[in-house]
C-alpha cells in the first residue's frame, strides 16, 4: 500500500493493519464461542454455525420473493409477524426444493421449544446488504417451516456492540427492509438476551480484566509496529 504507507508511515499503516485484522478475528473466534458459552446456561440447546434444513416449498420461496420486492420497492414495511405468517401458510404447499442456504452463527431453543437463529454482524454492517440479510432471515424461516409447520421461530441480526455509545446505535439504515423491533439486536441487548440484565457490563469486565492480566504482552507486541521510518 504504497500510497498510504508514505501519507502514513509504515509504523501507523501497520498498526492500523492489526488492529483491523484483530476486529476481523473478534467476530468468529471470540464473539461467537463467548455467546456460546453464555448463552448454555439459560437454553436447551445452543449450536455454532449450524447447517440449517436443505428443502423448502415452491410457495414458500415465491412468498419470500413477493416480501422482499414489496419492502424493496417501498411497497409495505417490514412486520416480521406478518412475514413469518404468510410463509407459514404455504410453508409445504407446492414443489419441494433443494436448497443451500447460509450457516447460522448461532442457533438457540429454549426448554419450550422456541427457536431463535442468529446471525452475529460486525458493528457497521453494509447497507446495500440488508436486502440479501433479510432474504436470508426469511429463508431460514421458510426451510425450518418445511420441516416443521407449528414452529415458533425468530431470525436475527445481532451485533455485539453499539460503536455509537453513548448514542443510540444509528438504526435508519436498515429502516425499511428490516424490522428492527423483531429482527435486530445490538449490544447490550443482544448479550442481555443470552444471558440476562447484567450480562454485557460483565461481559466488558472480563475483557477488562484479560487486557490488565495480558498488559506486558499486549505491549510487546505492540512493539513490533513501532519501526523507524
Amino acid at each position: 500500500m504504497p500510497f498510504q504507507v508514505r501519507l502514513l508511515g509504515k509504523d501507523r499503516l501497520a498498526l492500523f493493519s492489526f488492529i483491523h485484522s484483530l476486529n476481523t478475528v473478534f467476530g468468529t473466534s471470540i464473539f461467537e464461542p463467548v455467546a456460546k458459552e453464555i448463552a448454555e446456561e439459560h437454553f436447551k440447546t445452543v449450536e455454532l454455525q449450524k447447517i440449517p434444513e436443505t428443502k423448502i416449498s415452491s410457495e414458500a420461496q415465491r412468498a419470500i420473493q413477493d416480501i422482499v420486492d414489496n419492502l424493496a420497492a417501498g411497497f409495505a414495511r417490514p412486520d416480521k409477524i406478518v412475514e413469518i405468517a404468510k410463509i407459514r401458510g404455504v410453508c409445504q404447499a407446492g414443489e419441494i426444493k433443494s436448497v443451500k442456504k447460509t450457516r447460522i452463527d448461532l442457533s438457540l431453543e429454549k426448554e419450550t421449544g422456541e427457536m431463535y437463529f442468529i446471525d452475529i454482524k460486525t458493528a457497521n454492517p453494509n447497507r446495500s446488504g440488508f436486502q440479501d440479510y433479510k432474504r436470508m432471515l426469511l429463508d431460514w424461516v421458510g426451510i425450518t417451516l418445511f420441516v416443521k409447520p407449528d414452529a415458533v421461530i425468530r431470525t436475527l441480526i445481532c451485533i455485539p456492540y453499539n460503536p455509537y455509545e453513548p448514542k443510540e446505535y444509528s438504526r435508519w439504515t436498515m429502516v425499511g427492509m428490516l424490522d428492527v423491533k423483531e429482527e435486530l439486536m445490538v449490544g447490550r441487548e443482544f448479550w442481555d438476551f443470552l444471558g440476562g440484565n447484567g450480562t454485557y457490563e460483565e461481559v466488558l469486565n472480563c475483557f477488562e480484566r484479560v487486557g490488565i492480566e495480558m498488559r506486558d504482552e499486549i505491549d510487546e507486541n505492540f512493539k513490533k509496529f513501532q519501526t523507524t521510518q
